[in-house]
């Protein structure tokens, strides 16, 4: 395989973790789009952010009656919080989508999943795995392996030479 300057040979298990990245990117844009815009999948068009809707109030008003629904409750359809969640889903997605700030990337996702995974608890079929935990476990995983230069614009230049954007 033929390389650039820079750039090493890529082999398959380069491309799964660059296509798990793109399609874990895409589980974070698209859950921002949609609550933004309320195209009717997940969010109806009516509860949309852009429409004076709260993208946290169903998640974060639905787990009342967990461990923690209290604390979570009490969070839901704050500003702030709105806010924060939905720069959260646009600035992961868009990086994982991208290739670039991995890192940050698996730190902020998995804080965000850890979170999301601790208003559910007790789970309800497992004791403690569930989807959240899966998803931040492959976040690191991605980080750790340098999956944007696959797929990505990981190798640009001003990437490899700043460690905060890989």
């Amino acid at each position: 395989m033929d390389t650039s300057v820079g750039e090493a040979a890529r082999t398959p298990v380069d491309y799964v973790w660059a296509v798990a990245r793109i399609s874990i990117g895409w589980v974070f844009l698209w859950a921002f789009l949609d609550k933004t815009f309320g195209w009717g999948f997940a969010t109806p068009a009516e509860r949309a952010w852009i429409a004076g809707g709260s993208p946290t109030t169903g998640f974060l008003k639905g787990t009342g009656e967990n461990a923690l629904g209290g604390f979570f409750s009490s969070l839901a359809g704050q500003a702030w919080v709105d806010w924060l969640f939905m720069a959260g889903l646009l600035g992961i997605g868009a990086a994982l989508i991208l290739g670039v700030g991995l890192r940050i990337a698996a730190v902020a996702g998995t804080a965000m999943l850890l979170t999301m995974w601790a208003a559910e608890l007790p789970l309800a079929n497992n004791p403690f795995m569930d989807d959240h935990i899966i998803y931040s476990i492959v976040l690191i995983g991605l980080a750790l392996a340098g999956a944007g230069t696959t797929l990505g614009l990981g190798n640009l230049p001003i990437v490899q030479r700043s460690p905060w954007l890989k």
